[in-house]
């Protein structure tokens, strides 16, 4: 009679159940509330603060170019050097048409008063001084000191007003880099308070049916102490009556509840890492600081080389090309990262096309590297549908049978097969060459971002292919490897990847 009212063994369980529950879903809710919160930080940060910053710098490199056509045309009086002024006028349309899209965008919509500054220094500097100026040398009147003073004090406005929209651009950039390592840091506190507050639920779980059940619930007592001093494979099991075998049932389910939760945690934190890491890598690679001087450094020695060549002492000639050189390697090298990091990135719409398609767009792209070697390009096998974005997918194809043409002996002509093979719901594609080779040893460094296995004055470019290969083939759900097995050809190098077929029937 004193038990009257209580509630059963398996009434008890459900309620502690139900809490566990709530606080899962609690925690999932919470969770997905704040990873859309980090992916609205970094998308403004990315996709709106960035590209004004960039859109700026290349606005203002424009300004530049037209001063540097405009002055040049003044002294002269020679047509040619108006090219600059041409050339800057229509990045300066181009970059105000994209900076008034962005401006509209709420993240960088207070620096819109200092980008219309800008616009109105550049056109009291053009109606000033510019056309008067370009219209009197036409006339063959050159203007006059005074007007030469204005233009340059038009100009000093304008890169005055410039300096003030870089000023309240980079506050922008660093609130947003603020934002975005707050709510960072808020994901990580809320994933481990939501971690402890689950082994708090299930250490009260435990203490609680174990006070609960009498000795008939013994033996179910010693099973669940087994799995909470860690043998997560061992079932729980029990006999008797209804409630404890509903008891046993139970927490059986949430002992394989937690090791799965357990192990998608991991896997997300290994993924966030991950892209953490390459994200930071590209942030300090592609940052301003790298960008803009070298942008100056290329378009200066280029302008030495065009006005000074075959002026000047071979050596000279020699340092102006190599300066030239390695300035246009650098630029190589930072849009190579911009496109390695917009993989997986910048989504978008995959589509039902024929690889062939693909295959073809390829080998257009390629046209001058295989008509220079008198490559030999042949593709057999089957083409079937497959749903990819068909951009990036040629850019695989595009960098791999490139190095089957660059990678290879002198005076000899590049033989490429490209071999496709339906193997279940799977696409397998084998790109063979006969060139160099590459060692077994290598078959993983190779895929690596920034790894080269040769020196740059032998093969060009920048190690970031086979590593761009791989995260597009990774990222439409395949696998890229270098064939190493006993049946590879023993000359020359065999890639090949996976590619999902397309199951979908096509929509009338």
């Amino acid at each position: 009679m004193r038990r009257a009212g209580r509630l059963r063994v398996g009434q008890r369980f459900a309620v502690v159940t139900a809490i566990l529950g709530v606080l899962l879903v609690a925690g999932i809710i919470a969770g997905a509330i704040a990873m859309h919160q980090l992916s609205d930080a970094r998308s403004d940060l990315l996709d709106r603060v960035g590209p004004a910053r960039t859109g700026a710098l290349s606005l203002q490199t424009a300004f530049l170019n037209e001063e540097t056509g405009v002055r040049g045309f003044v002294v002269t009086g020679e047509p040619r050097f108006l090219e600059p002024y041409r050339r800057g006028r229509s990045d300066e349309v181009a970059q105000t048409a994209a900076l008034r899209r962005l401006m509209r965008h709420e993240s960088v919509r207070s620096a819109a008063p200092a980008f219309e500054r800008v616009l109105a220094a550049g056109r009291r500097w053009r109606t000033g001084f510019v056309l008067p100026a370009l219209a009197a040398q036409r006339a063959g009147a050159p203007p006059r000191r005074v007007d030469r003073e204005l233009g340059r004090e038009r100009f000093d406005e304008l890169r005055r007003a410039f300096t003030g929209l870089q000023r309240q651009l980079d506050v922008k950039r660093d609130d947003g880099r603020d934002r975005l390592d707050d709510t960072a840091d808020h994901l990580g506190r809320l994933m481990a308070m939501f971690a402890f507050l689950l082994v708090l639920g299930g250490v009260g779980a435990s203490i609680f049916v174990r006070r609960a059940i009498t000795l008939p619930l013994a033996a179910l007592a010693d099973e669940v102490r087994r799995v909470a001093d860690g043998d997560f494979d061992r079932g729980v099991e029990a006999d008797g009556p209804a409630d404890i075998v509903a008891l046993a049932e139970d927490v059986d389910s949430m002992r394989a509840r937690i090791v799965q939760e357990l192990t998608a945690v991991r896997a997300i934190q290994e993924d966030l890492e991950r892209s953490n890491t390459e994200l930071e890598q590209f942030a300090y690679v592609a940052s301003h600081d790298l960008q803009e001087p070298l942008r100056k450094v290329a378009s200066f020695t280029q302008m030495l080389q065009r006005r000074y060549e075959g002026q000047l002492d071979e050596k000279a000639d020699q340092y102006i090309f190599f300066a030239v050189d390695g300035a246009k390697r650098m630029q190589e090298l930072i849009n190579d990262l911009l496109a390695f990091s917009r993989v997986g990135r910048v989504v978008r719409d995959h589509q039902a096309v024929p690889l062939g398609t693909v295959v073809d767009r390829a080998l257009t792209d390629l046209t001058g590297a295989i008509e220079a070697s008198a490559a030999q390009v042949t593709v057999t096998g089957e083409t079937p549908m497959v749903r990819v974005d068909p951009g990036l997918m040629a850019l695989v194809f595009q960098n791999l049978i490139g190095n089957a043409i660059k990678f290879r002996e002198e005076d000899v002509v590049p033989q490429i097969t490209v071999t496709t093979t339906v193997r279940g719901s799977e696409l397998e594609v084998a790109i063979h060459d006969e060139g160099i080779g590459i060692d077994d040893e290598y078959a993983d460094r190779i895929f690596v971002i920034f790894q080269r296995l040769h020196p740059k004055e032998r093969y060009g470019g920048t190690g970031i292919g086979l590593a761009m290969c791989r995260k597009i083939v990774e990222y439409h759900g395949g696998r890229i490897w270098l064939d190493t097995g006993s049946e590879a050809p023993a000359a020359g190098t065999t890639f090949r990847f996976t590619l999902p077929i397309d199951q979908e029937p096509e929509t009338p």
